[in-house]
């Protein structure tokens, strides 16, 4: 029963006109007396941002505060890939030969996520990684990598929650959502950085669309929070040592390595 209410209710609520309000109100100066009572109830880290919580004129703009220089400290290991985002590593595993993974026991089509068959086939048998980011998580993208962008490309319209619930009974929402796509060969393999946007709001602003990423490196940002899925060419990325899930990560962690053939 919970299910399709559920369904029913998003559905209802995400529109364009609800999400255009939310968002309006978001970057309008009457949500400036909710920045201070959003930090404390989300407990963000304020000596971490660069500046201070009064520099704010606007919700959005905390949402997307930068950090102070220094706060992440990413893995200098050249064969490193490191997490793109602050956020929770929600799950991992092999992507099927069917073209879907399994995370938190439902079933997602890599294919759809994708959108394009000929780039789907070098990631069957890879690996995926989920990253979870909540309200209270630093909304900044950075590379996992450098390498040279294949691609980048858009697919989706409207975004269904990524939480708990929104996960358990939405429409796929890691396969169906509004997504922003890069595609990194990092000179051992690829690697595809899906940008998944999150309920109401589907900004997903790219600051970095050079042809080349430098890991570590901004590339993008969410207004609100929201996803990144990481997929691995298959025998390409050995993961890190075995964590427990979920795992908070942060910019600049490692989260395992490339595997370079011309070692052997």
């Amino acid at each position: 029963m919970l299910q399709p209410f559920y369904r029913i209710l998003i559905e209802l609520t995400n529109g364009r006109l609800m999400s255009g309000t939310l968002k309006r109100f978001a970057q309008s100066k009457w949500s400036r007396p909710l920045i201070a009572p959003f930090s404390k109830f989300y407990n963000i880290k304020v000596e971490e941002i660069e500046g201070n919580l009064t520099q704010f004129g606007t919700l959005h703009d905390l949402f997307t505060r930068r950090l102070k220089e220094g706060m992440r400290i990413v893995s200098e290991d050249a064969l490193s890939v490191v997490s793109p985002v602050d956020g929770v590593l929600e799950d991992s595993g092999e992507i099927l030969e069917e073209k879907h993974i399994i995370v938190k026991g439902k079933v997602y089509s890599i294919e759809e996520m994708l959108g394009d068959h000929d780039i789907l086939r070098k990631y069957i048998g890879g690996t995926y990684m989920v990253l979870y980011l909540s309200p209270s998580h630093y909304h900044r993208i950075h590379a996992p990598v450098s390498g040279k962008v294949t691609k980048r490309w858009l697919l989706g319209r409207k975004s269904y929650p990524v939480n708990k619930l929104g996960m358990k009974y939405g429409r796929a929402p890691l396969s169906k959502n509004y997504r922003v796509l890069t595609e990194i060969n990092h000179g051992n393999g690829h690697i595809a950085v899906v940008k998944v946007g999150a309920m109401f709001v589907n900004s997903i602003i790219l600051t970095d669309e050079s042809d080349e990423t430098i890991k570590g490196k901004e590339m993008a940002y969410f207004s609100f929070g929201s996803t990144v899925v990481l997929l691995y060419e298959k025998n390409t990325f050995a993961a890190a040592n075995e964590r427990r899930l979920p795992s908070e990560v942060k910019v600049g962690e490692v989260l395992g390595y490339i595997i370079d053939d011309r070692v052997n």
